[in-house]
């Protein structure tokens, strides 16, 4: 599947994995639409990337917004769901559950809204992307918060794939990768963090923004996979 002349919208395509992917789909030939919160900020980010490039600002929580939007793009070929949050990590027993709450209004109802309302303007045989994390997965202690936002993700995967044949729906389940999501801890106990996993991961590396952003154009360009979630994570659920 030739991406030339396709729509593909990337919501969440102001920074880090979202931002890569639109760079990498734009430069693959695709007509790319990015959203972001920030007008600013994605203006600056998609600057310079070409005509095939445009943005949209908007509240992705706000269902009027999605819905508002999505009646602007016509018909869609793709749809790619980069949204996350920072809230819902911690020891189980001493959990802030509002915390978690928070994580899962931030990443999880976003991602389903966008998916639903986009879904009603995606192509027979388009696609859809979510991107979980590998916390879904991989049962390290502090991440039930987050596996279970995540794994909500992933667990609904196969079922659409199902029933929005025959659309494709898949997804990415990225392992630590070093994005400015990472920015908001100390730069020291960032350091250390990716020293460790670089230390214990069976690649010998922590992850990009493009490791993520090659494996969601898999997704979109593979026209013989669906409710398949893919793990990009250099070997951290071995580990």
């Amino acid at each position: 599947m030739a991406l030339a002349q396709q729509t593909v919208v990337v919501v969440g395509g102001s920074s880090g994995v979202g931002l890569e992917t639109v760079r990498r789909l734009a430069a693959a030939g695709a007509r790319v639409i990015a959203t972001g919160r920030d007008n600013g900020k994605l203006r600056d980010a998609i600057g310079g990337m070409g005509n095939n490039v445009s943005g949209a600002a908007f509240d992705a929580s706000d269902r009027g917004a999605l819905d508002a939007f999505f009646e602007t793009t016509g018909t869609i070929d793709h749809l790619v769901l980069t949204l996350s949050g920072g809230e819902g990590a911690g020891e189980f027993v001493q959990l802030d559950l509002q915390s978690l709450r928070r994580g899962f209004e931030a990443k999880f109802w976003p991602q389903l809204e966008a998916a639903q309302a986009g879904a009603r303007v995606l192509r027979k045989g388009g696609s859809i992307t979510f991107v979980t994390a590998i916390s879904a997965r991989n049962s390290l202690p502090g991440t039930a918060g987050l596996a279970a936002i995540n794994g909500a993700l992933e667990a609904m995967v196969g079922s659409l794939a199902r029933e929005l044949k025959p659309s494709r729906v898949n997804a990415v389940s990225p392992g630590l990768i070093d994005t400015p999501w990472w920015n908001r801890m100390p730069a020291a106990m960032k350091d250390d963090l990716f020293r460790q996993q670089v230390e214990i991961l069976p690649v010998g590396r922590v992850g990009q923004a493009q490791d993520v952003a090659h494996a969601i154009q898999f997704l979109i360009e593979n026209g013989y996979t669906t409710g398949t979630v893919i793990e990009c994570d250099g070997g951290l659920r071995l580990v």
